[in-house]
């Protein structure tokens, strides 16, 4: 039986199989990277970014939003392939941890990946795919703000959005854009009414 090439398949079995291919109980940041060939950029997004996504968990999400904000930046700047630098990369995760993480996500990307196809490629590739890494920078950033809810949001919009890249499907890309904008400008204007409330307040 001839075996897939590992751009064939499918997200979330490839998931599952870092849980599989996992050296020793703990694994580097540097290690899941280089387990992810072809498809680095999309699926190290995705498990930067499957933790972000649950509720009022602090600390994690703050931990993987540094090297999600790199990668984001790496497409940005049209490279061919992520990079870490050594401190970031030494960063420890458990194989436990990755297992559960496949467990409780693999139904959901299992759902996205039996609706997605291949449609508006272009947003999937250069130069477009610049924009998509503008906004995955910005995503990135309100992860990093120690709020309630400011992770599980634009944590699930980059999980739409590095979906989107693997499966070559730019509507997927577009929405998880959309999610994550929406959540910036209502943090914005929510930000801004706070500072005039409190203005009106000291009589500024």
């Amino acid at each position: 039986m001839t075996a897939l090439p590992s751009d064939a398949i499918p997200t979330s079995q490839r998931l599952a199989q870092l849980t599989d291919d996992a050296p020793q109980e703990t694994v580097t940041l540097g290690w899941v990277l280089e387990q992810m060939q072809e498809r680095a950029f999309g699926l190290f997004l995705l498990v930067l970014a499957l933790p972000c996504c649950i509720p009022f968990v602090y600390g994690l999400p703050q931990v993987v939003a540094m090297p999600l904000m790199l990668i984001s930046v790496q497409i940005v700047f049209g490279r061919k392939s992520p990079w870490l630098p050594e401190r970031l990369a030494g960063r420890t995760v458990s194989a436990e941890g990755l297992q559960g993480l496949s467990l409780r996500a693999g139904p959901w990307l299992r759902r996205i990946e039996a609706v997605s196809r291949p449609r508006l490629t272009a947003l999937t590739r250069p130069p477009l795919d610049r924009f998509v890494g503008l906004a995955l920078v910005a995503f990135s950033a309100s992860i990093l703000v120690p709020l309630p809810l400011t992770n599980t949001v634009p944590g699930f919009a980059v999980v739409v959005v590095a979906m989107g890249l693997l499966q070559r499907d730019g509507i997927l890309v577009i929405l998880g854009a959309l999610l994550g904008t929406a959540w910036i400008a209502a943090l914005v204007l929510t930000g801004a009414s706070l500072i005039s409330l409190i203005m009106g307040w000291v009589g500024l």
